[in-house]
């Protein structure tokens, strides 16, 4: 019995595991989405600043121009952002050659970050 509790928990922690790592088809991939992520972090907290100073926020250009954040550049992927009065959302769309990495990923006011 506890080798059978043993194996299906072995199992159930291998799947949770590669479902976890697997972002694309590659390994550099898998890096790039996670450097991307920590980018949509960046501007995120950099439009909540923006917002706490100016009562609104800014698009990327007002971003860079007042030096709230350094926006990076990153092969196949662009940023963008939406806002309204009261939120944002800033999207990395993925213009790659990987069929499996996300296409878009985005963040937003709550700082809640989704993947298309």
């Amino acid at each position: 019995m506890v080798v059978i509790v043993a194996a299906v928990g072995g199992y159930l922690y291998t799947r949770q595991a590669t479902s976890v790592i697997q972002v694309g088809s590659t390994p550099q991939t898998t890096i790039d989405v996670t450097a991307v992520r920590n980018d949509l972090l960046g501007i995120a907290n950099a439009e909540r600043r923006y917002f706490a100073s100016n009562g609104k926020y800014a698009t990327l250009e007002e971003l860079r121009t007042h030096g709230d954040t350094n926006i990076p550049t990153r092969a196949h992927y662009s940023y963008s952002v939406q806002t309204t009065d009261t939120s944002f959302k800033i999207i990395a769309t993925y213009s790659g050659p990987d069929p499996k990495a996300p296409k878009r990923i985005a963040v937003d006011e709550t700082m809640t970050i989704t993947t298309d």
